[in-house]
């Protein structure tokens, strides 16, 4: 799957101004209609025509009303007004900043609402939930400010919305930034103070790696209205898809790493052998390690460079991402997983050397989970790309037996974005380069073929109790391995420029044939470093 980025939110900050009137029960009822929920919602005696109560249960009721019923995924069109916009007219299409919801307790939250047209053609149905009420927000296109973009005719009451987006003093206590956002299919983001949009998450993969991929989506949301002193905000999602309904809830903490508590309960309508767990979506062109497909004069374009693994058994593994030249799933057998994520650890702005982008700042996201997630394993797919417009990486978690359709299955976890911050005290994997190896002048003529087989990679190994043992009289050792092929030759030597040492592996393939290769450093048995993972091929 590439997933073209759609229109970027841009970070904003509003200030509260609550729209006045209710809705009546015959506009709650057929925006759920819209919405294709009405047939999933139980009827809930005492219900006024402005209402209905609200429990956590309740979103679970409805994924499992959804799940027993044949999967529907009509929903009405877009007016016409709508349905022909182009990128630039949808962008014109601006919530506006003084009808933001949730501020009216004075509270540090504010929710803005995003317009259905361009790429987000399906309805979702928005509600505020206070004191165990719940009200649906209802469509006004005088909650939009609609620029330059001419909508001819009157828009229906029904329309619903595309996502909301959330704003939070996040980096100062005078202003409101983004902090997280829903919008398309299961698809959110969110920041971390002095963070720039980069990956995405997912609520839910499914064959995301095989031939055909689908893509639940969020049909509703519920959002608690917080206190006055509140630092989180809950926001409940139902989620639907032909394979799977589900319930999810959100807990968003914003701060320096803010974080996303997720629990979900799915309701498989049949065996979900391909689902993926915590999905993450993100981009990678070039970096150091391969330059070859572009003459871009950046150095690196990349939202994440790297999978990070904690493993069940301690391990700490990294994985430094690539384009590959055709489609590469790498799959990492576990058990219990604490960690994985894709991350971005180069937080240098001469690796980029773009002023707008930003990429230097793109966060990283952690996921931790809680319990025992049994067996299973942490999948990688890479995807080819020519351009830094699309997210050609997914990582998600697989678990080992697939949910049986009819039994529900409830998990949670935490997603964190990071920046710079250490997640283990070991030495870590600064940089990855690839290069030929020193050859004879009787290799040198060897035929291409041959020498495409042979491969030098050269491993920066920085920060933990590295840079203590850079005058040690004898260096750390070099543990490494490959699956396929030899090592033939082993190398080390202190690289102060990023406290630690560089390691070179000279590798060599008999064939054509794929290898992965490892590599640490160990002293007197104890590891220094996380472990260094790199697949190589030759056709």
């Amino acid at each position: 799957m590439i997933r073209a980025k759609g229109p970027h939110a841009p970070n904003g900050h509003a200030e509260q101004a609550v729209p006045t009137g209710a809705p009546s029960r015959r506009g709650v009822m057929s925006g759920l209609a819209a919405a294709g929920l009405a047939a999933a919602l139980p009827a809930s005696a005492g219900d006024d025509a402005r209402s209905r109560p609200f429990e956590p249960g309740m979103v679970e009721h409805q994924a499992q009303a959804l799940a027993a019923q044949p999967f529907d995924g009509r929903f009405p069109p877009l007016p016409a007004p709508l349905a022909g916009l182009d990128y630039d007219a949808y962008r014109d299409i601006r919530f506006r900043k003084d009808h933001a919801f949730l501020g009216e307790a004075g509270g540090p939250f504010r929710l803005q609402l995003f317009h259905r047209g361009f790429l987000y053609p399906r309805p979702v149905s928005v509600s505020l939930v206070r004191d165990g009420i719940s009200t649906p927000i209802p469509y006004d296109p005088a909650l939009f400010d609609f620029g330059r973009t001419r909508i001819d005719g009157t828009l229906p009451s029904d329309l619903n919305f595309a996502g909301i987006r959330i704003h939070a003093p996040l980096n100062r206590p005078d202003r409101l930034d983004e902090l997280i956002v829903f919008a398309g299919a299961s698809y959110f983001r969110f920041l971390g103070q002095d963070q720039l949009y980069g990956l995405s998450a997912r609520a839910l993969a499914i064959g995301s790696d095989g031939e055909k991929e689908e893509f639940p989506f969020f049909r509703a949301f519920y959002i608690e209205v917080p206190s006055a002193d509140a630092k989180a905000l809950t926001i409940h999602a139902l989620l639907d898809s032909p394979s799977v309904a589900g319930a999810y809830r959100f807990t968003v903490e914003p701060g320096r790493t803010t974080g996303v508590r997720v629990s979900a309960t799915l309701y498989p309508r049949q065996d979900l052998a391909s689902v993926g767990i915590a999905p993450l979506t993100s981009m990678f062109f070039i970096s150091e390690t391969d330059r070859g497909h572009s003459d871009d004069y950046r150095p690196e374009l990349h939202d994440s460079d790297g999978l990070q693994l904690a493993t069940g058994s301690g391990e700490w593994l990294w994985r430094p991402l690539d384009n590959p030249q055709s489609r590469r799933i790498s799959t990492f057998l576990d058990r219990d997983p604490k960690g994985f994520g894709l991350m971005q650890r180069d937080r240098d702005f001469a690796s980029y050397q773009d002023l707008e982008a930003g990429y230097e700042r793109r966060p990283g996201y952690f996921v931790e989970p809680e319990g025992a997630w049994g067996e299973g394993s942490v999948v990688l797919m890479e995807l080819p790309t020519d351009n830094e417009t699309a997210d050609n990486v997914v990582a998600f978690w697989r678990p080992k037996q697939p949910y049986p359709a009819g039994r529900p299955a409830r998990l949670a976890y935490t997603i964190r974005a990071l920046a710079a911050e250490d997640l283990h005290p070991n030495g870590k994997v600064m940089n990855t380069f690839i290069a030929e190896p020193a050859a004879s002048g009787a290799a040198r003529r060897a035929a291409d073929a041959t020498a495409l087989r042979n491969r030098r990679f050269l491993i920066d190994f920085g920060d933990g109790e590295l840079e203590k043992r850079l005058g040690d009289p004898v260096p750390p050792e070099v543990v490494a391995s490959a699956s396929n092929g030899r090592i033939t030759a082993t190398s080390i030597v202190p690289n102060p420029h990023v406290g630690g040492f560089r390691v070179a592996l000279d590798v060599q393939l008999d064939g054509p044939g794929a290898t992965e290769l490892r590599a640490y450093l160990k002293k007197d048995d104890q590891a220094l470093t996380e472990t260094w993972s790199y697949p190589w091929s030759v056709a």
